[in-house]
């Protein structure tokens, strides 16, 4: 029932009392601050931080050819619509996206110039995409009505509950400025609009379930205009927090986030400071999922703050082939030769974890450096609070097999044939050989290796290789005769070997492994050579054959982003090998070699080619030293493709100590070929006369030498294979080949 205003006037001019309608919805004794404790008193209210929705799905791609891009968001913020009627009602309806990409670092909150309203229905289905969430408590009170049953002398009758007047003034008594700011832009009776008893109690029921107040009631009184109205309210004082939801965040860390709210009258300022540091330290520690989503404050002093962190569900694998298609031309899904579980066992990212952006990151590392895959990503699915990991992988080809045949005086008419696969089982296993077969000599090698794996840590990697192999001597051979009967010598190795190894801490690992080798040296015809034309010993022993029992151990520290061809990271190799007088020849020595290689991606280009191929500066070091006994074909030889380009192999010195210093610039030229421009200098230090026989000075080596020149580089299936052009300060040239880098 509506009346005018003038009729509400004249009923209370005619009245003898006065009328104080009282809505009394709870009395809780107040709490002030204390009396050490600044209670803000400013006008303006902070926007509270933005948070993206938990519901969020998230993608992520990792490449081992290019850094990581950060991820790219695109989220829509919930849009709230109000309509106000002619009955001063209003309704809302919330709509917001659910599908958003996250951010790889945290975005700074977006500053709006409208003051924020805590709401005052329950909480929708997920929370809002731009701030945290305030939740109305669940158990808050039912707001009663006390009118006094028989009223005071002299006053009139209490306004009827159903009756609509206008408010003309609205007093807030008990608050700070800044929670005054906050009581009118809940409450619904404002200055100049109508109201009612009704009204007036649904906005103490408002002010009560915000969980800011520990009581509230309202006071009106009927003037000559309309009713003037007071609302009186007790702010609670934060006591405790609540954390809910939190796995990588701690509450003891919490508590420093919201300790400035502590003991303070509650400030939704100082409360959204708090989410915001929250979801700072989230983003700084790679939590990119993390988000407060969440902050209820209740009538007790409890602040409960709900958090979602990005709890990982199931782990999967997705193969793609290399165009990155997920399915074949019958759309099939692409099956890879990987077994599931051994991949689940190298990656550290498991169920039930917080998924950290770092973890992924070292998980994708390590995948690609298997050897097995040529690109790998992550894609995540769900959202904040549970999120599945798929790991999208590329793999290399692992398989290769060749034959060939010919002639040559060593081998006659021959044939051979060569397989390697890299993965076999599916668990990365090697296996590689090669079988030559002449009709006057027979060759072959093979090789099994099981790498170490960091999830399998008590069990070692190991290896085992058999080979017999006959070739020119690097050491005896300069283009003419090297025996008294005009042949050149071939020297032959026979034998076999075994190794383990396992990671020695501080990305170092090593290996420890024992070799036979039984050393020949002959003539064209397979007979025995003891000595060279100018009567010096060929084997250590002088009988034409050495037995040689080794050793050996290494230390690498590998940290390249790949190890076929890197880009960037550097190798150092530190090794030993120490001979046991046992056999033939009963050589006793040890042979040291350092060797040290860095990888500095460059840009000099700037082409779109080059983001496929990248540039690269390559550096490579090497020294290296023999104590004790050498045999002459054991000496180090200087010069050639892996040596000094330029030089023919052994052309710059043998020597029993040297040192090689090697500079190369890769860069793309087309699609699978690259380039290369080099420089390299070696040196024996002086040491060729320490070699038994000095076969370096009988051959009139210089002893130092460098060559530079440019080269190509095909990447094909078999590998990278590299034609190199040298000058060397001699001013001679030479082309010459190779497969893989030279270091």
């Amino acid at each position: 029932m509506r009346f005018p205003t003038v009729a509400v006037c004249t009923i209370a001019a005619l009245s003898t009392w006065d009328a104080q309608a009282a809505i009394v919805a709870a009395e809780v004794p107040s709490s002030s601050p204390p009396a050490d404790v600044m209670v803000s008193t400013a006008t303006e209210l902070s926007v509270p931080v933005a948070i993206a929705s938990p519901e969020s799905v998230v993608s992520q791609e990792f490449s081992n050819s290019s850094a990581l891009p950060p991820p790219t968001l695109t989220s829509q913020a919930a849009e709230v619509t109000v309509e106000v009627d002619e009955k001063g009602d209003r309704s809302a309806q919330e709509g917001q996206t659910r599908t958003a990409q996250y951010y790889q670092d945290y975005q700074a909150p977006v500053t709006e110039m409208a003051p924020p309203t805590l709401p005052a229905a329950a909480p929708p289905a997920s929370p809002p995409i731009d701030q945290p969430e305030w939740v109305v408590p669940q158990n808050a009170p039912t707001v009663t009505v006390q009118a006094p049953k028989t009223p005071p002398p002299n006053s009139p009758p209490p306004l009827s509950s159903d009756l609509v007047v206008t408010a003309t003034d609205v007093q807030i008594v008990g608050a700070n400025a800044e929670l005054e700011q906050v009581i009118r832009g809940q409450i619904r009776t404002q200055p100049g609009r109508d109201t009612s008893n009704t009204q007036l109690q649904r906005d103490v029921a408002t002010l009560l379930d915000t969980g800011l107040f520990a009581s509230a009631n309202v006071n009106s009184r009927i003037n000559s205009n309309g009713l003037s109205v007071t609302f009186q309210v007790s702010p609670i004082v934060v006591r405790s927090l609540n954390l809910v939801g939190a796995q990588a965040l701690s509450p003891s860390l919490a508590n420093e986030f919201l300790k400035p709210q502590l003991g303070a009258i509650v400030s939704p300022i100082a409360l959204n400071e708090s989410a915001k540091r929250i979801n700072e330290w989230y983003a700084k520690n790679g939590f990119n999922l993390a988000r407060v989503v969440a902050v209820s404050p209740s009538r007790d002093g409890t602040v409960t703050i709900e958090v979602a962190e990005g709890k990982i569900g199931a782990i999967s694998v997705q193969f793609t082939d290399e165009q990155g298609k997920t399915v074949n031309e019958k759309g099939e899904p692409i099956r890879g030769r990987t077994q599931e579980s051994f991949i689940k066992q190298q990656v550290q990212t498991r169920p039930g974890q917080v998924f950290q952006e770092s973890v992924a990151q070292q998980d994708l590392q390590k995948l690609v450096q298997t050897g097995l895959f040529s690109n790998a990503r992550v894609d995540l699915k769900g959202d904040a609070r549970k999120v599945d990991v798929i790991y999208v992988l590329t793999e290399a080809r692992s398989r290769a097999a060749n034959l060939s045949g010919g002639y040559n005086d060593d081998l006659g008419v021959y044939g051979s044939v060569n397989y390697s696969d890299r993965n076999i089982g599916g668990v990365g296993q090697r296996i590689s050989g090669n079988v030559l077969v002449g009709t006057k000599d027979v060759q072959f090698d093979g090789r099994f290796i099981s790498p170490y794996r960091a999830s399998e840590p008590d069990k070692l990697g190991y290896s085992a290789n058999f080979s017999r192999r006959r070739g020119i001597s690097r050491v005896f051979d300069d283009d003419e005769s090297e025996l008294v009967n005009g042949d050149r010598v071939r020297e032959g190795r026979f034998g076999g070997g075994a190794e383990v190894n396992r990671p020695l801490g501080n990305n170092w690992n090593g290996s420890l492994g024992l070799n036979y080798t039984r050393v020949s040296l002959r003539d064209e015809d397979g007979n025995l050579a003891k000595r060279d034309r100018d009567g010096s010993p060929l084997s250590f022993s002088g009988r034409g054959i050495d037995d040689l029992v080794t050793i050996g151990f290494n230390a690498t520290r590998d940290l390249r982003d790949n190890s076929i061809n890197p880009t960037q990271g550097s190798l150092l190799t530190l090794s030993t090998e120490q001979s046991i007088p046992i056999g033939l020849g009963n050589i006793f020595s040890n042979r040291l070699q350092a060797n040290y290689t860095e990888y500095v991606p460059v840009n000099f280009l700037n082409s779109i080619q080059t983001k496929k191929q990248p540039e690269v500066l390559a550096f490579n070091l090497q020294a290296g030293t023999t104590i004790g006994d050498l045999p002459p074909y054991n000496a180090f030889t200087l010069g050639g493709p892996n040596s000094v380009r330029g030089y023919g192999g052994s052309e710059v010195g043998i020597g029993r100590s040297y040192v090689l210093a090697s500079a190369e610039y890769r860069f793309p030229v087309v699609g699978i070929l690259g380039g290369a421009l080099f420089a390299d200098f070696a040196s024996d230090l002086g040491s060729a006369k320490g070699v038994l026989g000095e076969p370096g000075v009988d051959r009139n080596r210089p002893g130092a030498g460098f060559g530079v020149g440019a080269g190509l580089r095909l990447n094909s299936p078999l590998g990278i294979i590299r034609a190199d052009f040298g000058v060397n300060d001699q001013g001679a040239t030479r082309l010459q080949f190779g497969v893989g880098q030279k270091f």
